[in-house]
Order: structure tokens, then sequence, then C-alpha cells
């Protein structure tokens, strides 16, 4: 028998939602409007939403679209960055993942239980030894140094393998007597069935790769060749802060990933929540 919607419970969670959302969008709301204020007015009172509105300005804006040359030399690495580490992050991790789930191989769960020992430790306790692979490797200072640690993700790993282990082994079977090879039955068998995860995991390892800061920070060390998170940083200096491209350059670098999650937020919802109920 179906239930009836209580509508005074309807609009509570509604009007709650809709405080949760507010709080969670108001300093982003605080950010934009600060990004059409002279430099001169927010050194003068600060970051807030007491300001008069007379004074907001696209001069900020027009000073990054003409004359940031730099900006968009941060803005340009972050996107090849970016871009590099999702592809070659979703293709091995995917990999990975499908292998553990599906074939049964001498030392499996050890391999996975690898995976979840590397979830669990923080990048901050393994950052030491990579800095000194990438150095004995003649990588500093390059875009090599960024991507390399970032295309096999343990967290993607897992996700794929578990993502994987609800795929029907039945086609794998189909497609062998066929004659498909196992890199045939992977990439165009299971790959396409993998799509929701792979959407999935294309926004949050972007979402991961476009805001790093400290793997870069170590590794980077010409200023051309920073990232946007390094370069805005950079901004902020005991002689002198850059508050009109900073706050500028801040409101566009987060326009990539709200295009990257409108385009694929459905598979985004769909990939996050495969498994949680049963059919």
């Amino acid at each position: 028998m179906k239930q009836k919607n209580n509508p005074l419970l309807t609009w509570l969670l509604t009007i709650g939602f809709a405080v949760v959302a507010f709080i969670a969008l108001f300093p982003l709301l605080n950010l934009t409007l600060a990004s059409f204020r002279p430099s001169t007015d927010l050194m003068r009172n600060g970051i807030s939403l007491i300001f008069d509105p007379s004074t907001l300005t696209l001069d900020n804006f027009i000073f990054i679209f003409t004359e940031a040359e730099i900006y968009w030399r941060w803005f340009g690495n972050s996107v090849w960055i970016s871009l590099v580490i999702v592809v070659l992050s979703l293709l091995f991790s995917s990999m990975v993942g499908y292998a553990l789930a599906v074939y049964d191989f001498k030392g499996r769960n050890f391999f996975f239980l690898l995976v979840l020992i590397i979830l669990m430790i923080p990048f901050e306790i393994l950052m030491l030894p990579l800095f000194q692979l990438m150095i004995k490797l003649n990588l500093v200072n390059t875009y090599t140094a960024v991507i390399l640690p970032a295309i096999v993700a343990p967290v993607a790993v897992f996700f794929f393998r578990q993502y994987a282990l609800g795929l029907p082994k039945e086609l794998m079977d189909a497609a062998r007597i066929d004659g498909c090879t196992e890199y045939g039955i992977f990439f165009r068998i299971m790959l396409p069935l993998m799509g929701p995860s792979l959407a999935a995991m294309a926004i949050l390892q972007g979402l991961n790769s476009w805001n790093n800061f400290l793997w870069p920070l170590v590794v980077l060390r010409s200023n051309d060749m920073f990232t946007l998170p390094i370069g805005l940083a950079t901004l902020l200096t005991p002689y002198g802060n850059n508050y009109d491209i900073l706050l500028a350059g801040s409101v566009m670098t987060i326009v990539p990933i709200v295009i990257l999650f409108i385009f694929f937020q459905r598979y985004f919802v769909a990939g996050l929540t495969v498994g949680g109920v049963k059919g």
C-alpha cells in the first residue's frame, strides 16, 4: 500500500535543505561579489557582504581577459594536467579494478589488500619517498612528475572493482565463445557498461587534480609551469597583494568544474548510487 506524503514534512525538509544549501554556497556567493569590487575597496573594507553596491565593476575580469597573460598560462597548465590525469587514471584504474573483480588469480586478495592499505595512508606520508623518486628519475619541474603518481588512484581502483563485481559474467563467456580476446572483452563490452562509474570518477579525479596544491608545489619550480592553485597563491606576498587577479581568477577557476558536473551529473549520481538498491 502506497503511503501518502505529509505536506508539512515535505515543506520542512525543503526549507531545511534550502538553508543547508545556502550555508554551503555562502562562501561562493561572497567570493563572487568580492570579485566585482575594486582592489582599493577590498583593501579598505575587507571581503564582506557590507559594501557599497555602486562600487561594483567589471574591471577585475576585464584585466584578467586582457592583461593577465600569466593567469591564462596557469589556467592552461591546470587544464592540460587535469585532462591527462583524468584520461590515464580512468584507463589504468578501471583496468586494475576490473581485473581484481572478474579474474581469479593467485594473490588477487593480497593485491586488493595493498590497494586498501594505500588508500588509508595519508598522501603527506607518501610525499617524501615520491619526491625522492622524482629526483632519481630527474623529473623535478616537469609535468610528468605531477601526473605520474596520479595515473593509478587507489580510490578509483577500489570504486571500479566494486562496480565491476556487478557486471554480468555471462557476457564474458559469450564473447570468449565468439573468439573475442580478453582486451576486446574489456574495451568493447565491459568498459561501455562501466559508463556511470567512469563519469563519476572523471568528476572526482578531475576535481582532485584541478584543486591539487601540495604535490605540484613540491615538484614544480618555474613560474610559467605553475598550476592555478599555486599561481594564485603566489599573488599574496609580504610585498603586495593582487586581490583583483586573485578574486576574479578564483571565480574563473570554478567555472570548468561546474561545467564538468553539469554535463556528467546524471552519470555521476548513477555511478555513486549503484549497488545502493537491490534489484
